[in-house]
């Protein structure tokens, strides 16, 4: 097992791939990554900006007025009713402190935890080595692509979960880092594909954001939601220093936390909207009846909140099933 320090988001010291016996990147120094379990409190101490991104509902939000992803989920009410019910909003208050250890990937999570979200969000991850074969079945279709065609084309993880198959940092049964060249998340290919052709700053970071910009997931959870988001930011992080063997600055973190805080989004994959949000009320009929007038009572299910996206060609915001309805004509 990995050491699971908690690191600091700037310091590369807390794990080195030497640990895990993988070769360095590109035969240059052995390159050293963060830790699989990522610190809410450092990154709330060091940038809260890019703590109060990566728990942003961009569906939710207004320009005025900012809301977070809920936690569509009852793990966590032993810590409170009003502030960890599945319907309460993720606040940074609510995962620092000492609450800093509550989120933690579903790997260091206990068995009867894991048992009882696979029992009632049937709540399952995937192997490294089948998330493999899957991306390089799809992938095979475009490899010869060039470089913007390849990093611009769009992906969707549904229910990703931590989203291995868009970046997988660690190794879902062992919850062992996986050296950069080894990862096979698409993001992990595109980013891999420009650290191996482009070669000025400014360009790499150019292609980099939209890379991001053409890959796309959703969660329930709103814990594996902030875990998949997390992991995406330090994805780049590690591919930044793989590249430049430096740490990026926090404006460009927070230009990739931006764009992954539109692209992971909370949603419920069946009805396309804020899981939870359609709620049974009841509503009353004048029924005539024979020798009565009587009011006759129903359950109505309103429709829940539909889920937007952002759509980066026109910059704007668009209704998920619109946009895949439009995609698949």
């Amino acid at each position: 097992m990995t050491n699971l320090k908690k690191p600091c988001l700037f310091d590369s010291s807390t794990y080195d791939n030497k640990d895990s016996g993988a070769p360095p990147y590109n035969n240059e120094p052995i390159l050293k990554l963060s830790s699989v379990d990522i610190s809410e409190n450092i990154i709330r101490e060091q940038m809260p900006d890019i703590l109060n991104l990566l728990l942003i509902d961009r569906t939710t939000s207004t320009s005025k007025h900012k809301k977070n992803i809920i936690w569509a989920t009852q793990n966590y009410i032993q810590y409170g009713q009003k502030h960890y019910t599945a319907t309460s909003q993720i606040k940074p208050e609510l995962i620092t402190g000492d609450m800093g250890q509550i989120i933690m990937p579903r790997v260091l999570k206990s068995q009867f935890i894991q048992k009882q979200r696979t029992k009632s969000k049937a709540e399952v991850f995937t192997p490294t080595w089948i998330v493999k074969k899957q991306n390089d079945a799809i992938d095979a279709n475009y490899l010869n692509d060039d470089l913007e065609t390849y990093i611009k084309r769009k992906w969707l993880e549904i229910t990703c979960g931590e989203a291995p198959y868009m970046a997988s940092r660690y190794d879902m049964e062992t919850g062992r880092l996986i050296n950069l060249l080894d990862r096979v998340g698409f993001i992990d290919r595109k980013l891999q594909r420009i650290n191996a052709e482009i070669d000025n700053k400014a360009e790499w970071q150019l292609m980099v954001e939209k890379a991001y910009q053409a890959s796309y997931g959703f969660e329930w959870s709103g814990d594996s939601l902030l875990l998949a988001r997390e992991n995406l930011l330090y994805t780049y992080r590690d591919y930044y220093m793989a590249k430049w063997f430096e740490e990026p600055s926090n404006s460009l973190l927070k230009q990739i936390a931006e764009i992954i805080s539109y692209n992971i989004f909370q949603m419920d994959g069946i009805n396309y909207i804020i899981p939870l949000s359609n709620k049974k009320e009841k509503t009353f009929k004048n029924q005539l009846v024979l020798f009565d007038n009587t009011d006759s009572e129903k359950n109505r299910i309103t429709k829940g909140i539909r889920v937007k996206i952002m759509n980066w060609d026109t910059k704007k915001m668009a209704f998920f099933d619109k946009a895949i309805n439009q995609n698949n004509q």
